[in-house]
């Protein structure tokens, strides 16, 4: 089912007699149970004000259509949503709906904040196929806006987006990173917490075992005029001198490159294992990867997102018990699959609430049923 308009939408999940699956691009390669439901029929720009940073769009339009109507105005998404497509195989274009459904972000995440927080408003259909208006256009206008937060990470088990309406960023005039090589976990972490601490505005912190030959790397983005890049990257070295001893400077062109791959896991693609994503404090990353039996891994947002390597069908959250944060199988083996749930196990009062909201949204069960259970 293809609607091509939100009245058809809605009409259309009024009418369901049994589960919809919910899908946008299709490039997650979640496969949720029920009649496939998809929002590709929705796609277009509806509104674009660069000068006041903002814009709306259907929730099946392409990320490319939306990356590109931004360039064109020297301006950007600035939560940097990961392409999956490479590290799940998947193919499909990303549609806004899909990256603010499931509020993916990126390495800027720590500078800026992540999808949802900059998701001004939301058009969308509950699970009783009644259409929501929720927000505004500008960040001024808050009515209703926990509701745009509720929606973005919802994976689309509260309501079908329809139309979603954002800010939008300039696109800095250059970008650089440090690199510093040689460094351990604890180091690593250690280095990219006084980077974050600092007055120069790092906008990625990463820490990769293997993303080089010889040896891991830890770098530092920072974005900005070309001589605040040159003078904030000079002082960053000056900063770290007494953590690390070899360091250099990648250019724009290697950063963008750098930053893409560890956005998009890109290193992985081929790999045998299953693929885990643990969200943690970052002073705890070392900690939790030394018992985590792992086959690799590395860090994003300073330590607060890992990217782990499993053998297939080892569950990741047994390894690491009990731990401020959450895992959640990114890609894995059918048998994995069928044997863990995507998600991680929420506690019991978080789940009464989720519970509540979700027979709130769609009292009948049927949007994107069982995909966010934990059991």
């Amino acid at each position: 089912m293809t609607p091509d308009t939100e009245a058809g939408l809605a009409e259309m999940i009024k009418s369901a007699k049994g589960p919809l699956a919910i899908q946008g691009g299709g490039t997650r390669g979640i496969k949720p149970e029920g009649d496939v439901l998809s929002v590709s029929g929705l796609p277009g720009i509806t509104l674009y004000e660069p000068g006041a940073l903002t814009i709306v769009a259907q929730a099946g339009t392409p990320l490319s259509e939306i990356d590109a109507a931004l360039a064109a105005e020297n301006q950007r998404l600035a939560f940097e949503p990961m392409d999956h497509r490479t590290l799940l195989g998947t193919v499909g274009e990303p549609t806004l709906g899909g990256v603010i459904a499931a509020n993916v972000s990126g390495p800027r995440r720590i500078q800026g904040g992540g999808a949802r927080d900059y998701a001004l408003g939301v058009r969308y259909v509950d699970g009783a196929g009644t259409i929501v208006k929720n927000g505004g256009r500008v960040m001024k206008n808050v009515t209703g806006y926990d509701l745009v937060k509720l929606m973005s990470g919802s994976f689309g088990t509260l309501g079908v987006l329809t139309e979603v309406s954002l800010k939008v960023l300039p696109t800095p005039e250059t970008q650089g990173s440090l690199m510093l090589r040689g460094l351990d976990d604890v180091q690593a972490v250690r280095a990219m917490a006084a980077a974050m601490g600092s007055p120069f505005e790092v906008s990625g912190a990463a820490h990769c075992a293997s993303i080089m030959d010889d040896g891991p790397v830890t770098v530092l983005r920072v974005e900005g005029f070309e001589a605040s890049v040159a003078y904030r990257l000079d002082r960053l070295k000056e900063l770290l001198s007494p953590i690390a001893s070899e360091m250099i400077i990648a250019d724009a062109v290697m950063t963008d490159w750098v930053w893409k791959s560890v956005r998009d896991a890109e290193l992985w693609k081929d790999v045998p294992e299953d693929i885990w994503r643990v969200s943690c404090k970052p002073s705890d990353a070392p900690a939790l990867m030394a018992r985590s039996g792992a086959v690799g891994w590395y860090f994003d947002w300073a330590g607060g997102l890992i990217w782990v390597r499993m053998p297939e069908g080892v569950d990741l959250r047994a390894k690491l018990g009990a731990f401020d944060g959450h895992a959640t199988v990114v890609r894995a083996s059918d048998r994995t699959r069928r044997a863990l749930p995507i998600f991680h196990p929420e506690t019991s009062g978080v789940d009464r609430i989720t519970a509540g909201l979700r027979a709130k949204f769609d009292p009948r069960g049927i949007l994107n049923a069982g995909l966010m259970a934990s059991a």
